[in-house]
């Protein structure tokens, strides 16, 4: 088996769905298995896979055990040379399988690739390329400076907006929405951190991956589409909280031993500080709203999508 393909599901059974649609009509040369762990959906997903792709394999959980456990229980039973974490949120091209597989093939010091990622609209998904968020990076975003500068490196170290999206070269993390990671790389390793519940374990798993060794690469020969929800619509207080909660294991993990106090309190407090201020600005923002527009030159699917994680 080449490739195992993960896909992580939760109340998101059309998107699933057109997700498993665009991954079995792939043209590639290259066998794979496509193993689809549902989180407890209170929805139709479970029924609506099983009879729609009944050569998934399907692992129905009968709780939300959270995105980093869901997909290291695939990967528990993945095949594959390679593992590809894939968004059940995400439409993949035709050649996206055939042209990663072969890059990583060509590159055998690679332990992790990613491909082009696009939002409905067109535009970069920015999170499909960044470095780490250490905190001089954390603070030129978060204050707005890698906005001002677009084109300085030392104040876009995050998102690398002064780097061409069309080219490839190596970077520090990629999105967890499409990981293509080698199976020796998850040996040596090990999987996701179960600490993470549903953001910030991608960017963990990149930062082990690249200190194991492993070079982690960009590489735009391909793209999918990754359909977010909309920002417009006020998010579960769970969303907001396990977002901040994510930059404050991360630090506490990986770069407080290296800091003095005073820096790590500085972190802290401004992770607190943001949390608060998106919990307000949540509270002001309307319970529903209009969605994202998918125009149906990028992708041709249904526009009625559901938020999923980012």
């Amino acid at each position: 088996m080449d490739l195992s393909i993960i896909i992580v599901s939760y109340n998101t059974c059309r998107l699933t769905l057109d997700c498993l649609r665009s991954v079995f009509e792939s043209e590639t040369v290259f066998s794979y298995e496509v193993i689809v762990v549902d989180n407890a959906s209170k929805d139709e997903s479970i029924q609506a896979i099983r009879e729609s792709f009944p050569q998934v394999c399907l692992i129905a959980n009968r709780d939300n055990t959270g995105f980093a456990k869901a997909n290291n229980q695939a990967m528990e039973i993945a095949k594959g040379r390679y593992v590809l974490l894939l968004n059940s949120d995400t439409i993949v091209q035709p050649d996206t399988f055939q042209a990663m597989i072969a890059y990583m093939d060509e590159h055998p010091d690679l332990g992790m690739t990613g491909c082009k990622v696009i939002l409905p609209d067109g535009s970069l998904d920015k999170a499909c390329r960044r470095g780490f968020p250490t905190p001089s990076a954390s603070f030129y975003y978060a204050f707005g400076f890698s906005k001002l500068f677009p084109n300085n490196p030392r104040f876009n170290q995050y998102q690398l907006g002064y780097l061409d999206e069309n080219e490839t070269y190596p970077v520090d993390c990629l999105v967890g929405a499409f990981m293509l990671v080698r199976q020796e790389t998850i040996r040596q390793v090990g999987g996701l951190d179960e600490t993470f519940f549903m953001y910030g374990e991608d960017i963990d798993w990149c930062y082990r991956i690249k200190q194991a060794g492993w070079g982690i690469q960009y590489h735009p020969a391909t793209y999918i589409v990754h359909y977010k929800g909309a920002s417009s619509r006020r998010k579960p207080l769970k969303i907001i909280y396990e977002f901040h909660r994510a930059m404050w294991v991360f630090h506490r993990k990986h770069y407080k031993r290296n800091y003095s106090w005073l820096t790590n309190a500085a972190v802290y407090g401004g992770i607190a500080v943001k949390f608060t201020l998106s919990l307000v600005k949540n509270k002001l923002l309307p319970r529903g709203g209009a969605k994202t527009p998918i125009p149906a030159s990028v992708s041709g699917q249904s526009s009625n999508k559901m938020e999923v994680k980012s």
